[in-house]
């Protein structure tokens, strides 16, 4: 069984918008936070302003964060959490790993699935983000029990204190009890799951899902059209996570349709934010460029969730659709009418 200090000590893996805001939550919750940054000239400029300008503006890091570049700073570390975006993972694992040991717990705090380029080897394994960090980690022959924290939290909301509930994931419920008692504050509530796959799914799938949200909006389609594409949408997402060993209430939860109604609805939401600037006419490169170095995990996870589905055989039409618009610069409008002229189901 893993224990713990009586204060453990956390290192915050990704200086980003949600790195940021985990950081300071958890440093205003009394609890030692480091926040580390790939770069170091990063590190310092957050260290130095006491506010990440760049990703989080406007929100005063508590004192008790200590900001670093310093790879060797996770050596002593109790808790790891890694919000390093899919894209990045597998280079920034295979840095940091030689510092990883015995009794580190990992938990994942990214919502996206492996996918890359095809020099990538990321490219068509379709790998949950827990997947990925074991896979690095059995390089070095070191296991660690790897778990996932998911639910609908946009960082910026998080970093001000507002209340917001989400889930931690681990095969181990003990290990799940754990984290949760040490994260929750007044303005963070827990709750424990060990459907691990469930809620990185949730978390990665409802990211597809917001872009299609987004368009819907950008298009200037009505209340009756946004609610028809949340609800198929959360269909979509429970086939595939229950064929991949997910579990159907989970996905009715926080992980699964509480993440999926904040960022489909929730202005700000990068991912929401892309599909309006497609449903407006404007090219995705440009978006992308657009966001200022921010990432929208659902324009990657599109690509290895409908990579996912055709390997599970489990039919996705709206994640479909966003994959043309997306690789193929499909018109956003030919989408809609070929979703809409599907031939007539039976509901469930």
């Amino acid at each position: 069984m893993t224990i713990l200090p009586i204060a453990p000590r956390i290192v915050v893996l990704g200086s980003g918008s949600w790195g940021t805001a985990i950081a300071s939550s958890l440093a205003r919750n009394g609890r030692p936070v480091t926040l580390w940054s790939h770069s170091h000239e990063a590190a310092r400029a957050i260290a130095t302003a006491r506010e990440n300008r760049k990703y989080l503006p406007g929100f005063r890091l508590p004192d008790s964060i200590t900001v670093t570049g310093d790879d060797a700073a996770i050596a002593h570390a109790d808790i790891l959490v890694s919000v390093v975006p899919s894209d990045f993972l597998r280079p920034v694992m295979a840095r940091l790993r030689g510092h990883m040991r015995a009794g580190h717990i990992l938990l994942s705090a990214t919502k996206g699935l492996a996918a890359g380029p095809a020099s990538s080897p990321e490219k068509d394994s379709f790998l949950r983000i827990s997947q990925v960090l074991a896979a690095s980690l059995a390089e070095v022959e070191l296991t660690l029990p790897i778990g996932s924290l998911s639910g609908p939290s946009f960082a910026q909301e998080v970093a001000a204190g507002q209340p917001t509930a989400i889930t931690v994931a681990f095969d181990d419920h003990a290990i799940a009890a754990l984290v949760q008692r040490e994260f929750a504050s007044e303005s963070l509530r827990l709750y424990t799951s060990s459907d691990l796959i469930g809620v990185e799914l949730g978390g990665a799938l409802k990211n597809v899902i917001a872009i299609a949200a987004g368009i819907t909006a950008g298009m200037g389609l009505g209340s009756n059209s946004m609610a028809g594409l949340i609800t198929r949408g959360i269909a979509e997402m429970t086939r595939l996570a229950v064929s991949c060993g997910g579990r159907r209430e989970t996905l009715a939860g926080l992980a699964g349709l509480g993440d999926l109604v904040l960022t489909c609805t929730g202005t700000l939401s990068r991912n929401r934010t892309v599909g309006v600037e497609l449903g407006k006419g404007r090219k995705l490169p440009e978006i992308l460029a657009s966001l200022g170095g921010k990432v929208a995990e659902g324009v990657h996870t599109t690509r290895a969730a409908l990579g996912l589905a055709r390997q599970q055989r489990v039919e996705m039409p709206i994640t479909e659709q966003m994959e043309l618009i997306l690789d193929h610069s499909k018109n956003p409008r030919e989408a809609i009418k070929d979703l809409m002229l599907r031939p007539g189901k039976h509901e469930h």
